[in-house]
């Protein structure tokens, strides 16, 4: 039976970039994985099929000698061939890479030749208020993953029996072929680097291992955590596949925008209306802290829009210490709007009489030379 066109396996054309092939990879191999096909012996063909596939378009020389030859490049004695890249398989992939890809592998979970794999970290996106970021909370999260296989223990290996010696490589996980003049070192494509293989493979995982599993864990966020803080929770990640250990698992925070505060470091600022007449007059207004509480400030007369008045001690949490960062409260002075007749009266004595009384230095000085430069220029 003539194998299937490797492009047509994975869905693409042959201009595909790598990206592309990488994402039609993912697609199929979710579609194919045994855990998703129980007992569906089609599927896991078409599984190994896809992998192959993939393992082939993804390296350029590979790829190359594949379009010039098609699958008789990795034929013994075929073109390009010599036995250098025989037999199916081609050592690593699988559902482990898309699991990787789509739960954010951080570096830990790649596979390497020799042993089995360390499980892939995890990444979680965790949104929080400015509240919970200045208290400090304690959340529960629900965590798609995976754990070790109950049935064996995480050994992948049907409850008797025991991973044996791969006698292709003789336990080292690599194989060396003789190509022209050179000697090349390949991955055993029957252990897949592991330097074992299962002859008895656990139902329950098809000798992964790990089955998918959501998890419930407790994690507490300290308080004064800032935007993009990562917290680690030590071996929370994907479980490692036939016994090794899982990776870990990162929480990255994300600190939502406040309705009123806006947070600068441990400073908090805020900006605060208030009439005209206190503006000037002076008095104490009542202001709400981070806390969930008021305090009052202190009005100073003559006070102009966009001063800044202090209240130390009244910002956010600072990590791991007891003290606190300043709240900075910026003052706007309103302009009265919808003015009666009367208010209008008041307004027009109360200018008059500010002319006189010198009340408002600085626009005063502002137009006595503006009148300055109109004179100048029009001498």
């Amino acid at each position: 039976m003539a194998k299937e066109d490797y492009y047509e396996l994975l869905g693409v054309g042959k201009d595909a970039d790598a990206a592309t092939l990488k994402s039609a990879y993912r697609k199929q191999a979710m579609k194919y994985h045994p855990d998703k096909n129980p007992g569906d012996a089609e599927a896991e063909v078409k599984f190994k099929q896809v992998n192959e596939a993939y393992e082939v378009l993804k390296d350029q020389e590979k790829r190359a000698a594949y379009d010039r030859f098609g699958h008789a490049a990795f034929e013994q004695g075929g073109p390009g061939g010599g036995g250098g890249f025989g037999g199916g398989g081609f050592g690593g992939g699988g559902f482990s890479d898309v699991f990787d890809e789509i739960f954010g592998a951080m570096g830990g979970g790649r596979r390497g030749g020799g042993g089995s794999s360390r499980g892939a970290d995890l990444r979680y996106n965790m949104a929080i208020s400015l509240e919970e970021a200045f208290e400090g909370k304690k959340a529960e999260l629900t965590i798609p993953g995976s754990v070790a296989c109950d049935e064996c223990h995480g050994s992948g290996a049907e409850a008797g029996s025991q991973p044996v010696t791969c006698p292709t490589c003789n336990g080292h996980g690599k194989v060396r072929a003789q190509q022209g003049f050179f000697t090349i070192e390949r991955t055993c494509p029957s252990c897949h680097g592991k330097g074992k293989i299962i002859k008895n493979p656990c139902k329950s995982c098809h000798g992964v291992g790990r089955v998918e599993q959501e998890k419930t864990l407790s994690v507490t966020i300290p308080a004064g955590v800032e935007d993009g803080t990562r917290i680690r929770l030590a071996g929370e990640g994907e479980a490692g596949a036939n016994g090794a250990p899982a990776g870990d698992l990162y929480i990255f925070l994300d600190i939502q925008n406040h309705r009123f505060f806006q947070r600068d470091g441990a400073n908090l600022y805020c900006r605060i209306p208030i009439p005209m007449s206190k503006a000037a007059l002076g008095g104490t207004i009542e202001v709400p802290t981070i806390e969930g509480t008021r305090t009052r400030i202190n009005i100073p007369e003559g006070t102009q829009s966009g001063q800044q008045l202090r209240l130390r001690s009244k910002g956010m949490t600072i990590l791991r210490s007891q003290a606190r960062g300043d709240m900075f409260v910026e003052i706007s002075v309103e302009t009265p709007v919808r003015l009666t007749e009367r208010q209008k009266e008041l307004l027009e004595e109360f200018d008059e009489i500010s002319r006189k009384e010198g009340s408002n230095p600085e626009s005063e000085g502002f137009f006595s030379k503006m009148k300055e430069i109109w004179k100048d220029l029009t001498d």
